[in-house]
């Protein structure tokens, strides 16, 4: 089992930036492929960017472009750089692994709004 922190988050107008981190309990990242998880509310988490054990990331079509996903392995930590925000990027948002998911953690709540 794997314990992941995530921070960062907060409120920002629309077209701001935030620099989320997930920090993990031990080294992971070149073991499995990671996320970054978003829940709005009342509806489903959904992944909005990945990056694979060899470093190739993706993105799902609502953040391309905006969001960038990066690792630094010496400090097991994980960053989500999200910039040019929009009001429905408003959700909690966690990281996790890909698949076969840890405990997810409590999030860290990103809100958007003028």
């Amino acid at each position: 089992q794997v314990q992941l922190v995530e921070s960062g988050g907060g409120l920002v107008q629309p077209g701001g930036s935030l620099r989320l981190s997930c920090a993990a309990s031990r080294s992971i990242f070149f073991g499995y492929d990671m996320g970054w998880f978003r829940q709005a509310p009342g509806k489903q988490r959904e992944l909005v960017a990945g990056i694979t054990t060899g470093g190739i990331t993706n993105y799902a079509d609502s953040v391309k472009d905006r969001f960038i996903i990066s690792r630094d392995s010496a400090r097991n930590t994980m960053y989500l750089q999200m910039n040019s925000l929009k009001p429905d990027d408003t959700a909690v948002y966690y990281c996790n692994r890909q698949s076969r998911f840890w405990d997810w953690g409590q999030g860290t709540q990103v809100t958007v709004s003028s």
